[in-house]
């Protein structure tokens, strides 16, 4: 991103960038980006769930940081019909936070504010924001027919590359019983392979489980069912090499979000060391776990970019990869997996 040249004072305060600046840190110490010198993909960035962040600010300071891709899921039980009256409801809303978006940033462009350029091959972002549409798990009880009609509805949409989040949740929240989540996750798995799809996950162990059951479990589904052939994306990868080599060896891909940059996630930074550089996919989870160092924050797809740099910098002291390499390989990862 560029420092401001004379930007307003109302475009400065609408995106807080007072300085010039987008991130700063809780004690409001300025938090600079690197230049991206390759597009930054958000493979999974929920917008519906903001409690702070204006969705179209999002999709504006996302532009600034870099990223040219931003996939969006939306739950046909959470999200429609409790947040939006109907799938409709929420395409319309996406449009509309996209349209202001882009109005947006053409004012800051006229006021000096400009996004990196990465040539004319490249599309804005506001060509580049997509969804997933699916039941998460903790709505399992509830893919009824009256849920799977919205999921085809939301499935039809031209800005719907993919399933998902779909998968299994064992975690200190969960009240669904494992057989109730495992039919949903093989129903919905049946419904990507029907569309051609691919398919984003969420698996979640319980506190303290040696054995990872329900990254057990779902690799056992993933090989019963087969992988849809568009492609398996693990979203929010928060384990070790061992858990991660089965869903490699099955063809997914694995998606790092702010995680990776916690101190004490040394096993999520050797599972990024490990991965295949054809399988690695970069996300935020937004609003969820904002990346150091803005971690205690409320996440935005623009902060991917730090979680980017710290993967980059991880797999290169490893000697796995140059900075460069790293950054290529999550770009072309998210556009063959969701672009094309």
């Amino acid at each position: 991103m560029s420092r401001r040249g004379d930007l307003t004072a109302s475009a400065v305060d609408e995106l807080t960038l007072d300085d010039g600046m987008l991130f700063h840190d809780q004690r409001g110490r300025v938090r600079d980006l690197r230049p991206a010198s390759v597009p930054i993909a958000d493979t999974h960035g929920h917008l519906t769930s903001f409690r702070g962040h204006d969705p179209s600010l999002a999709i504006c300071r996302a532009a600034l940081a870099g990223v040219r891709l931003l996939v969006v899921p939306v739950d046909p039980i959470d999200d429609v019909p409790h947040r939006f009256q109907n799938p409709l409801a929420f395409l319309d809303w996406l449009d509309d936070q996209v349209e202001r978006a882009g109005e947006k940033l053409e004012l800051y462009a006229r006021a000096g504010l400009m996004p990196p350029s990465f040539g004319p091959d490249v599309p804005d972002l506001v060509d580049g924001v997509r969804i997933v549409a699916g039941a998460h798990p903790y709505g399992a009880a509830e893919l009824d027919s009256g849920a799977l009609g919205r999921l085809e509805a939301l499935l039809a949409s031209t800005r719907c590359v993919g399933v998902g989040e779909i998968g299994l949740d064992f975690g200190p929240y969960n009240e669904i019983p494992v057989d109730v989540q495992e039919a949903a996750f093989r129903t919905q798995l049946r419904v990507a392979h029907e569309h051609g799809l691919p398919v984003e996950l969420h698996i979640r162990d319980g506190a303290g489980d040696p054995e990872c059951s329900a990254h057990t479990l779902a690799a056992r589904v993933l090989f019963e069912e087969g992988v849809p052939e568009a492609g398996c994306d693990l979203h929010c990868f928060t384990q070790g090499p061992e858990v991660m080599a089965p869903f490699v060896e099955l063809g997914c891909h694995i998606a790092f979000g702010g995680a990776l940059t916690f101190s004490r996630s040394d096993d999520v930074r050797a599972a990024a060391v490990a991965c295949p550089a054809d399988r690695l996919l970069s996300e935020t989870d937004s609003p969820y776990m904002a990346p150091v160092p803005l971690r205690g924050e409320e996440c935005e797809p623009a902060m991917v970019a730090l979680t980017v740099d710290c993967l980059a910098d991880v797999r290169e002291a490893a000697g796995v990869a140059g900075r460069l390499e790293t950054r290529t390989a999550l770009w072309e990862n998210a556009l063959s997996l969701f672009m094309e």
